[in-house]
């Protein structure tokens, strides 16, 4: 879900998650120091499979069943480029015809969770309405509650107000790459909860997740940039040219994920405490293939020109994390099976 540690997560594999309360965060798995107290439950094992270490359990809360929109909140200064790609990826989930790998396969994991009626998460993806906020109208360094006060200014402008879907609508604020976030780099790349009433009005589903390109690319665009503690790793070369924005674009699928199972806090999550759950995401860090785990990423896909990537999108490709699957024994398989054919 979000990006020092509250909670260490006991998985197969070398197993590190970063939670932060009131909402958990997501960093990838390479920032988990070797020989520390964060590799727990034998490192050489093979992060592919569900393990009698996690209990993921449905706690009677909402799951996104009827069609999902994200309404992307752009905030700060964006490319024309950074934007399509990003948007691209968002339309690429519910691209059912993409080439195999594929990020609508990916979603198919997502699909597998249900709600108290058996319903499942829906299939169906779609971009939504956007705002543009170039001007930093709350400042170039925002807090948790300010980054609510953002999405409080988006549905409430004067002028094309995001609209108003607390049951299927997702609030996706991105901020530009010289934009400060409350715990980024250190702690967090992205994070999800939902609005409190008292700030904006509405209670809603949102994500945010920051462009790491000048702040902390090795921090949070691994492994399209390598931290300074890792000397001799060379990074991989990026499937969109654009490190920050490739870097998170597996972010935005971690967090996307975990908002459709888990919108409110109170539904698909493992562990005890729901104010810092162990979600579906967060089970797979910086996990992109078979094999993975640690500081390995796992068996992975080059282009012609080099680049790196696990999944296809409708007409770029993208370097993704793996989610968990609670049905069968595998986590998301890009390369396999997953119950159904991705």
């Amino acid at each position: 879900m979000h990006w020092v540690l509250s909670v260490l997560l006991a998985v197969i594999g070398v197993t590190a998650l970063l939670v932060v309360t009131p909402v958990s965060g997501y960093r990838p798995w390479p920032y988990v120091k070797p020989n520390s107290s964060d590799l727990m439950f034998g490192g050489s094992k093979k992060f592919e499979g569900s393990s009698e270490f996690v209990h993921m359990r449905y706690h009677m809360g909402p799951v996104l069943t009827a069609h999902i929109t994200i309404h992307p909140i752009w905030y700060g200064r964006w490319q024309k480029s950074q934007k399509k790609i990003i948007r691209e990826f968002i339309n690429s989930i519910s691209a059912v015809d993409s080439k195999h790998p594929s990020v609508a396969g990916w979603w198919k994991t997502v699909q597998l969770y249900t709600d108290q009626t058996g319903a499942n998460i829906s299939r169906t993806v779609l971009l939504g309405e956007e705002k543009n906020d170039r001007f930093y109208s709350h400042g170039k360094s925002l807090t948790r509650l300010s980054i609510q006060s953002v999405i409080k200014s988006a549905v409430t402008a004067r002028t094309k107000p995001l609209p108003i879907n607390p049951k299927s609508g997702l609030y996706l604020l991105l901020t530009s790459d010289d934009v400060y976030v409350e715990d980024f780099c250190g702690q967090v790349c992205g994070f999800h909860y939902f609005t409190f009433p008292s700030i904006v009005g509405y209670t809603l589903p949102y994500a945010w997740v920051g462009n790491s390109a000048k702040l902390c690319p090795g921090v949070c665009a691994y492994p399209f940039a390598v931290p300074q503690y890792m000397p001799g790793l060379k990074p991989l070369k990026s499937p969109n040219g654009d490190v920050g924005v490739d870097g998170m674009i597996s972010v935005i699928g971690h967090e996307v994920a975990e908002l459709a199972t888990n919108p409110l806090v109170n539904a698909w999550y493992a562990g005890q405490d729901p104010v810092a759950p162990v979600e579906i995401a967060d089970l797979c860090e910086g996990i992109y293939g078979t094999g993975g785990g640690g500081s390995y990423t796992g068996q992975l896909l080059n282009d012609k020109d080099g680049a790196t990537y696990n999944m296809n999108g409708i007409r770029r490709r993208y370097l993704v994390q793996w989610v968990w699957n609670h049905i069968v024994i595998l986590a998301f398989v890009g390369f396999g099976r997953v119950g159904v054919d991705a």
